[in-house]
Order: C-alpha cells, then structure tokens, then sequence
C-alpha cells in the first residue's frame, strides 16, 4: 500500500496554526518513506508521523522558501538533538536549493539534483520528475509504489498539465491556489484549473493543495468539484490518504 499524510499545505506562507507546502510518501509494503517538499512548519509535523532518522530520501520540488526551508531544522536537530548514526539521507532536490544551505548539510544530507524528464528509484518507490509552468526551475513528479501511483503537480501555472506525469493516476495532489477570478495575477492554477488538469488527465481522485489562507476554502473546493466531476478532497495537516 501507497500512502500520502498531509504535513503542510498552505500556499506561498503558513497561515495561522498551519504550515506550508510538505508531504510524506510511504510504500509499506518496502519500508520506504519519503519526506515530499519541506516547507516552513512541515518537519514539526513529520515528528509526529515519522522518525526523521528512517527517511529514506527528501525531495524538494523548487528553491521557493515555501517549499523547502525547514530542511534547516532538520539538519539542526541532525546535529544537536536526534542519535544521528545513518547515511546521510539522499535529497532529491531541483536545481538551486543546496546553496542555501551551504556546507552545514555535511554528513546529513546527500544532495542530488534533478531535472525534467529525469527518474530515480527510492526503494520501492519509483520517482519521474516534470518541469511545470512556474518561475524558477520547479519539478512536478510522478511516485509509483505498490501498484499505485500518486501525481504532485508542486506549483504551477496553467501552462503545464497533470497529463505530463502520465495517464489514469490513482491520486493527484495538485495545487488549487485561489478562484478563477485570480487566474491570471500569479503563476499558480486555479481550482478550475487544478481540477480540469486532473479531468484531462484521468486522475481517479482529486486532492487540492496549496490554498493562500486568504482564499476561502469553500469556494476553491466547489470550482474544484464542477470542473473535476469525481472524488475530491481539500488537503488539511494530519491528513492521510491510502492508494
């Protein structure tokens, strides 16, 4: 069984009691776990799901704060907190991320970048990444696991689809950042675009992610719903998902 446990889902910032862009993939049938976008708010969480020490890689889909900067803290805990006596752990990250970081990250993390079109094996998880339409480099991918496979568009404007990662996907996880009546002021999708994309590309149940706090969620959800036409949830911290 492939399953996805929300760790953060706000858009662009963590809103009030929330926390931003991270997820964590486990295959249970190979014992692997992998720790999806790291955004701030998102390795609190993970403690609560998952030794940090039994990661098995991290990937990182964009050099957007959002989504990674809370692989500090888990470097810091590394170091100081957590009997840190492992490999270190094999990030997955696109380009630009690791100099933020810089040399702390000895000994704890491995750093691998990746581009579009690339495809790495994690134990029994199989990654393949997809240049989306978003301003720096920023990589959807594609997890296949258990006969399963999950869709995670990271961000991305309307110019990219889900159909990139391939057709019939058990579960999308797609960014919903606002209504229609933004399209157009950001580089991210709409909830009518979120759910046309998973439309297109026969996606069989609809998660929408990365919501601005400003945005109300009932409204995102309902544009979701008309233009998905299938299963559809919101994502919210805690929540877990089985494929």
């Amino acid at each position: 069984m492939l399953t996805l446990t929300v760790l953060g889902c706000d858009g662009s910032h963590a809103g009030a009691g929330g926390a931003a862009s991270g997820y964590l993939v486990r295959s249970w049938t190979s014992g692997t776990t992998v720790w999806l976008d790291a955004g701030p708010g998102t390795f609190a969480n993970l403690q609560r799901f998952c030794d940090p020490r039994a990661l098995d890689a991290i990937v990182l889909s964009h050099e957007h704060t959002d989504h990674w900067s809370d692989l500090s803290g888990f470097v810091t805990a590394a170091k100081h907190t957590l009997d840190w006596h492992r490999d270190p752990v094999p990030v997955l990250a696109a380009p630009g991320i690791e100099e933020g970081l810089g040399k702390q990250t000895d000994g704890i993390l491995a750093w691998q970048t990746v581009g579009d079109g690339d495809g790495r094996s994690v134990g029994g998880v199989r990654l393949t990444f997809s240049r989306t339409d978003h301003g720096p480099v920023t990589l959807a991918v594609r997890l296949e696991g258990d006969g399963a496979t999950l869709g995670y568009s990271a961000d991305s404007g309307p110019g990219w689809s889900l159909e990139t990662l391939g057709t019939a996907l058990d579960l999308a996880l797609c960014e919903a950042t606002y209504t229609m009546d933004h399209e157009g002021t950001a580089q991210h999708m709409s909830a009518r675009q979120a759910g046309s994309t998973a439309k297109a590309a026969g996606a069989k149940r609809l998660v929408l992610t990365h919501r601005w706090p400003t945005i109300a969620a009932a409204a995102v959800r309902a544009e979701a719903v008309e233009a998905f036409g299938g299963p559809l949830s919101q994502a919210a911290v805690g929540r877990g998902y089985s494929l």
